[in-house]
């Protein structure tokens, strides 16, 4: 009943929408839901249009490949209603006589990105339902879910949005408000008999939702652990007065994290106040384990990734994001910043909120760092130049993509872990104080290069356009070994398993070894390997035997130790197009990956736990 007065004192005072778009689950076994998008006062010639991509995910996704039966009514006249491209429209009509369209989407990407429905499950974001309407997108939207007729004896499902309510029923059915387009493209709807509980962050509510959990999910211990990375990140932010009287303005007053677990997927897409997620089953929290899964501290992160990217993107954002263009790309070279800054400090925000230990943050890092070292493509691209080609590269990955690009995400974080290091070491200063310095003086809004390179020298003293020329706009190897030594890391040599001994990274199932990518100058391209090829075997002379050979079916890079022993030199059998082919293999010697050691452990507790501290 509280929520139902609320939203009526919401709907009083809220303007009323230009346009109001209403959602129904049309018929969940088609995947198919129905919307009717009421525009109030339409132009003469209107003009809609859906997204082609979503923000955050920087592919071009034509949405309105899924959109089907689109017809116009205004009153009891049909207006001429012509496609103009792709993904918009002209409906020519009375102007000012309310204009309402009418179609349906199929909704079959259970992703964070896009739109899903069957009977056990709803998901959509505005960018795959909604249309814009030309000369009304920065008027109030309003946005009416409707509950979906169900079996009288199936579990009830329940609607959770970030958006504010006018209208709802109890089980959060019904009416919801935006200021603007941008507000509905921003807010997933998540609907279905998911899991839910509510928790408090520095006094602001957060709500969590998962469908698809298993019988053994502990939904207390993932609130405590989201909680915790909440308050870290809050603090981070605005410090220990986060949420306190008289403490500084909070950028959000309400949040929702919407999480789908599958059985094999993994991933998120960032929101204002919400953040769709997506994870294995199997990496849930489990009720009574006496050890959480692995994957569980990978979950952790990413909740951590995606609360972060509250300030870091979706409010602080690249100059060029100032105002989206949704029919097109939207470049930016600053995903180096935004993503790869946000992806270091997932991990150590996990470490100030207790969730992790120094040797668990320093397994983490060390992952990340094998995985830039192990990408030739580190060589051939600048990080910024990978950020302005997310679009045709990260996010269109192929068997040559880590050999002619690098993950702004990975080599952003250790760009981030870079500075860090040296502004510590220098003493004037954190990157802590360089991400508050930028919120701060920059409004929490559009920033560019400029911007941050100013906020390193002001914390720093120094101008640091060296630093961002060699390790953010050029292929220069980064000083990490040099930095984690002076801060109590040393960088020890490990023998590299078999695939980065090659330089391969292969597939193995059902009995066969499949190559998926061949790394630039390993041996594999040098012996003449091509991804998509099958490694069947080797050849090797027969011991004892002079000028005989031994032949052995390999189903496994590990076999490879099994039948070779200490011989340096092969020949592969491979197939290739139907055909057999021989190819001189010569096993690197020596071929080695990193492996971080403490050697100064309260070095690295200062590091880890210092802007905990504040």
């Amino acid at each position: 009943m509280a929520a139902q007065s609320s939203s009526r004192r919401a709907a009083a005072a809220a303007p009323a929408a230009a346009v109001h778009c209403r959602v129904e689950c049309a018929n969940p076994h088609a995947h198919l839901f129905a919307v009717t998008l009421t525009i109030a006062a339409p132009a003469a010639q209107q003009r809609v249009a859906l997204p082609v991509w979503i923000p955050g995910s920087y592919l071009v996704r034509e949405f309105a490949k899924n959109l089907q039966g689109l017809r116009a009514t205004q009153g009891r006249r049909k207006p001429v209603l012509t496609q103009l491209d792709k993904c918009s429209w002209q409906i020519d009509c009375v102007p000012g006589q309310p204009l309402v369209l009418h179609y349906q989407v199929c909704a079959y990407d259970n992703s964070v990105r896009t739109a899903w429905l069957d009977d056990a499950r709803g998901f959509f974001n505005g960018t795959s339902l909604c249309l814009r309407v030309e000369g009304r997108t920065d008027e109030p939207h309003a946005l009416e879910v409707v509950a979906p007729a169900q079996p009288p004896d199936a579990p009830r499902w329940s609607c959770a949005t970030a958006l504010r309510p006018a209208k709802i029923d109890r089980h959060g059915f019904g009416s919801y408000l935006a200021a603007d387009y941008d507000e509905i493209a921003d807010s997933p709807v998540e609907m279905g008999p998911f899991w839910s509980a509510e928790f408090e962050a520095c006094g602001v509510p957060h709500r969590f939702v998962v469908a698809g959990a298993a019988a053994s999910f502990d939904g207390e211990r993932l609130i405590a652990d989201t909680q915790a990375i909440c308050e870290a990140e809050l603090r981070f932010w605005h410090g220990d007065k986060a949420g306190r009287r008289g403490g500084p303005a909070l950028p959000i007053d309400r949040y929702v994290f919407m999480l789908n677990a599958v059985d094999d997927g993994y991933g998120g897409l960032e929101h204002r106040h919400s953040t769709a997620l997506i994870c294995n089953r199997r990496d849930l929290p489990q009720r009574g384990a006496k050890k959480q899964p692995e994957g569980y501290t990978t979950l952790m992160g990413l909740i951590s990734h995606e609360y972060f990217h509250t300030w870091n993107v979706k409010r602080m954002r690249p100059a060029e994001f100032a105002r989206y263009d949704y029919g097109r790309e939207n470049y930016t070279q600053l995903l180096w910043f935004f993503e790869g800054f946000t992806s270091y400090y997932d991990d150590l925000l996990l470490r100030r909120a207790d969730r992790i230990d120094d040797a668990g943050y320093l397994r983490l890092l060390n992952k990340t760092i094998n995985q830039v070292l192990q990408t030739p493509g580190r060589l051939v691209q600048p990080v910024a130049d990978a950020s302005f080609d997310a679009w045709t590269k990260y996010y269109r990955q192929d068997e040559q993509t880590p050999n002619n690009t690098v993950s702004y995400y990975t080599k952003g974080a250790l760009v981030a872990l870079c500075f860090d290091l040296t502004l510590r070491r220098e003493g004037r200063g954190t990157l802590d104080d360089v991400m508050r310095h930028l919120w701060q003086h920059g409004d929490g809004g559009p920033i560019s290069e400029a911007d941050i390179a100013a906020a390193l020298e002001a914390v720093g003293g120094r101008s640091y356009a060296a630093e961002l020329a060699q390790w953010v706009h050029a292929t220069d190897e980064l000083p990490l070994a040099q930095l984690l030594r002076a801060h109590g890391v040393a960088a020890l040599d490990d023998p590299s398993q078999p695939a980065q001994a090659l330089g391969l990274r292969v597939a193995e199932s059902n009995g066969s070894l499949q190559i998926k990518v061949v790394l630039r100058g390993g041996a594999a391209e040098k012996a003449g390997f091509s991804a998509n090829d099958e490694w069947i075997g080797i050849e090797l002379p027969a011991a004892g035997r002079k000028g005989q050979v031994q032949a052995w079916r390999i189903t496994k890079l590990d076999d490879l130790a099994l039948y070779l022993g200490d011989a340096t030199r092969c020949t592969a059998i491979v197939a290739r197009d139907r055909k057999l082919l021989r190819l001189p293999l010569a096993l690197p010697a020596g071929a080695t990956t990193w492996r971080l050691f403490a050697h100064d452990a309260a070095k690295v507790a200062d590091w880890l736990t210092a802007g905990a501290r504040r």
